[in-house]
């Protein structure tokens, strides 16, 4: 809220420079904002009573919006990838995926391996289960499992994530 659409009796008023002025009717605060030709601003609504400063309300909104920006380039994105498999795979095979995967985890994504089943395969899932848990024994210096193996239909997947 701003200027006059602070409704309130009393506020604690902050000056421009930050310095507290003290408890005062929202007049008063109202008057004292006009002479320095600036906005009264409530920052806090919530304290009692209400928190209201004396700024520029077009470069304040210039502040936060640029802090904003800010935090949002500076935070990183975490996708998942996934990686498929299939029971008879082989061990060569099994090394490259794998080098994938390290090579994921290193950027910081995360990691879905899904050992997908065809035909006659479904009747063997169990059999297959020790693909996922090499996986994850190899990869376990740098990865943690984040999400343990699960039937999921014709697939079993599993969740690596790069350990902290």
């Amino acid at each position: 809220m701003i200027n006059e659409q602070i409704r309130d009796k009393e506020v604690r008023l902050i000056g421009e420079n930050g310095e507290q002025l003290g408890i005062m009717s929202a007049r008063e605060a109202m008057k004292l904002a006009e002479d320095a030709e600036l906005d009264l601003v409530k920052i806090a609504p919530t304290a009692k009573p209400p928190v209201c400063k004396i700024i520029d309300y077009g470069k304040y909104r210039y502040e936060l919006a640029r802090k904003e920006k800010e935090a949002r380039k500076k935070q990183k994105v975490v996708e998942l990838k996934e990686i498929r498999l299939s029971p008879n795979i082989d061990s060569n095979d099994l090394n490259t995926k794998m080098n994938a995967a390290k090579k994921f985890l290193s950027k910081g994504d995360r990691v879905k391996i899904t050992l997908r089943f065809r035909g006659r395969e479904m009747a063997h899932m169990h059999a297959s289960k020790h693909i996922l848990d090499d996986f994850a024994a190899n990869l376990s210096e740098i990865a943690v499992v984040e999400k343990a193996p699960k039937v999921e239909g014709r697939s079993i997947s599993m969740v690596l994530a790069e350990k902290k």
